[in-house]
C-alpha cells in the first residue's frame, strides 16, 4: 500500500505528498539544473573551498601586516585587530599560528614582521586582490563594492581563473586602445 493510501489519500501521479502538502515536482527547477558532477569531481571541488577557507585568514592576516609594516612602520596586534574586526585574543592566536607557519616573526614589545616566506605571500595575495578588483572594476562593478568582494573571491580563485582574467584584462585594454 502506498504512503498515500495509508494516511487516507489518494495516490495522484506526478504529485508528491511532502507532510500535510501535496507537491508537484518543479519542472522550471529541474530543466535548469545542470547534472550532479561525479563524486571525485565533487569532492575535490569543495575540498578546494575548504582548503580556501582555511588558508584565507591567514593571507589576511598576512597582508595587513605587510601593508602596516609598508605604511607606518610597525604592526602591532592592537592595530591588527582592529583593522581586521576581530578580538585581541583573536589576533594573538591567528598570529602564533603565523609564527606556526613561518610566515612571521612577534618580538614582545616590538610587533610583528614578516617573514621572507611571509613577505613572499603577501605579495602573491596583493597581486591576487588587485586582478581581481580590476575585472569587477572592468565589468562595471563600483570601486567600493569590487574592494569588497575581491576579498572574499581572492582566496577562491585558481590560477587557471587568475591567468583567464589577466587575459581578459588585456583584451579589454586593447580594445579600449583601437
Amino acid at each position: 500500500m502506498c504512503s498515500a493510501a495509508r494516511h487516507g489519500r489518494p495516490p495522484l501521479d506526478g504529485f508528491a505528498w511532502k507532510g500535510a502538502v501535496l507537491r508537484k515536482p518543479s519542472t522550471d527547477r529541474a530543466k535548469s539544473m545542470q547534472p550532479l558532477p561525479t563524486e571525485q569531481t565533487q569532492a575535490r571541488r569543495f575540498g578546494k573551498a575548504r582548503s580556501a577557507r582555511s588558508t584565507a585568514v591567514l593571507e589576511d592576516y598576512v597582508e595587513l601586516i605587510s601593508d602596516l609594516l609598508g605604511t607606518t612602520g610597525e604592526a602591532r596586534p592592537t592595530d591588527i585587530a582592529r583593522r581586521l574586526g576581530v578580538s585581541h585574543p583573536t589576533a594573538i592566536d591567528t598570529i602564533a599560528r603565523l609564527k606556526r607557519e613561518d610566515l612571521v616573526t612577534a618580538r614582545p614589545y616590538r610587533g610583528v614582521f614578516l617573514t621572507e616566506k611571509g613577505e613572499t605571500l603577501a605579495k602573491r595575495v596583493r597581486t591576487r586582490h588587485r586582478l581581481v578588483v580590476d575585472v569587477l572594476l572592468a565589468l562595471g562593478v563600483p570601486q567600493e563594492a569590487a574592494e569588497g568582494d575581491a576579498e572574499g573571491i581572492e582566496h577562491h580563485v585558481s590560477d587557471v581563473t587568475l591567468k583567464a582574467f589577466a587575459e581578459f584584462l588585456r583584451a579589454n585594454k586593447d580594445r579600449r586602445k583601437a
